[in-house]
Formats: structure tokens, sequence, C-alpha cells
């Protein structure tokens, strides 16, 4: 585990790389055209580039950032992509390492970046013949200098509300503090789960894959309950037959299954 250094006196700037990249993914049931319909209806409305660039700039104000510039894309028949070039500003807030409690949820955004960006970009995924639909979306938000993009965390996991969620926060580089010894990290870490609030802990499952000497940490998540009007799309579960309701909520299961443990399993979980 690093070791928790308080009050750092830097020599110069502060060299380290922070990196905390997001994969999300929605899921959901379309199998006939309309419902088809309805689900890229739903994508363009929650993930289209105004969207995506308003949680971006949101998450600039939330770790203490000045935007350089915004670069956005609609795809046609749906998909976008944001990227945002951010700077650091001078901060008197406390330091990271001398907290581990969870950044702002969405109702309590604050805020104050160098070298550093902001960038999403999504991928709907549709399978032919089986009804399931899987919409992924990349979110990267790299730091340079003190700030530390994971004060933004619990803003992203609120803004999606995805089922599953698969984090890695990773520190590179190196600083010199005033004496001329290298430090490859500013602040203590041992878990990404560390950062994350007490609702998210309780709705989802979560394992995590840590190399601490590389100072990479990696977190996956997967929704607790699943309610299955939540992966309907023009129809409602009053309209299904109890045959049908078991086999759309076995498949929906098993693709969250399949995504969260990164295989292909049996039909039946």
């Amino acid at each position: 585990m690093p070791t928790q250094m308080k009050k750092l006196k830097l020599h110069g700037f502060n060299n380290l790389t922070k990196t905390l990249s997001f994969n999300i993914y929605d899921i959901c049931y379309a199998v006939t055209p309309e419902q088809h319909q309805a689900y890229i209806e739903y994508i363009d409305e929650a993930y289209n580039a105004e969207r995506l660039t308003q949680i971006l700039t949101d998450v600039t104000d939330i770790i203490g950032a000045n935007i350089l510039n915004i670069a956005h894309q609609d795809y046609d028949p749906q998909g976008a992509s944001v990227t945002i070039l951010i700077s650091e500003e001078s901060i008197a807030a406390e330091e990271l390492s001398n907290t581990e409690a969870p950044g702002p949820l969405p109702e309590a955004v604050v805020g104050h970046l160098d070298k550093s960006h902001i960038t999403v970009h999504t991928y709907p995924e549709t399978h032919p013949h089986g009804g399931i639909s899987t919409f992924r979306a990349d979110i990267d938000v790299a730091t340079c200098g003190r700030i530390s993009p994971l004060k933004a965390l619990n803003y992203l996991l609120h803004s999606f509300e995805s089922d599953i969620v698969t984090m890695d926060y990773r520190v590179r580089g190196f600083t010199r503090d005033v004496r001329g010894k290298k430090h490859f990290i500013d602040h203590k870490i041992s878990s990404i789960q560390n950062y994350i609030a007490k609702d998210s802990k309780a709705k989802y499952q979560m394992i995590d894959v840590n190399v601490y000497q590389e100072n990479i940490f990696h977190t996956k998540m997967m929704l607790k309950e699943c309610h299955l009007q939540d992966y309907l799309f023009g129809v409602s579960p009053d309209d299904l037959t109890v045959k049908e309701i078991k086999m759309i909520d076995q498949k929906v299961k098993q693709e969250m299954a399949e995504i969260f443990y990164g295989q292909n399993l049996r039909r039946g979980l």
C-alpha cells in the first residue's frame, strides 16, 4: 500500500499524470422494428453530444479546471464523441492526500486543470437476432498536477446509472520534492472503492484487480437487482407471457454476467 504523504513540498510542477477510465454499459431488449426505433430514440436523447458535453463540462468544474477547447460530434444513426482540453488553475482546496471522502454527487456540483483532457465516445451495439442491445460509452479523465479525476467519480456514476461499470485508475510518471527525491504517487489509495459513495456500493456488486506496485487500480461493478421494465422498449411486462418474461430476464442477466466476468457463459445463468 502506498505511503500517505502530507503537505508534500515539490520542486516545480507536479508531473504526475492521473487517469480515470470508465467503460459503462446499458443493456436492453428490443426485438421488433418498433422496439429498435424506441431504443435508438432513447440513445439519441440520453447520449447525444449536447448532453455529454454538459456532463464533461460539469466534470471539469468538479475537478477544478479551465476549458481550453471543446470538440463534439453526433453520428448517424446514433452515437457521439466529445473531447475537452483542460488546464489546471490555482486551487486552495484540501489536498486529495488528506482525504478519502467521495466526490460530489450531481445535485452538489462545486468547482475548480494543464496538459489534461476529458473524452467520451459511445458505441451502440445490437444483436441482429437475439433481441439484446448493449450500449457502451468510454470516458477518460486525464489530469496532470495536483488535481485528481477521482473527485468526479461519483458524479459520473450518478450521471449514467449504468448496468455495468468498469473503472481503471492509474498514476504515471513521477514528481520531485524540494530535496530532489522522486515520488511516484502523491496520495493514499488502496482501491477505487475508497472513493465510491455508499448508495452506489449498496446497489452494485464489485470486484477489484489492483497492481499496487505499479499504481494501477481496477474495479468492476454490476447491478445487484434488475427490474424487467427498465430493459424493455415499446412494450410493457404486462403485455408479455410468463414464458417471455422468463426468457428476456435470462437473456439480460446473461449479457450482464458475460460483460462483468469478461467471458461467454452457457445459457441459463
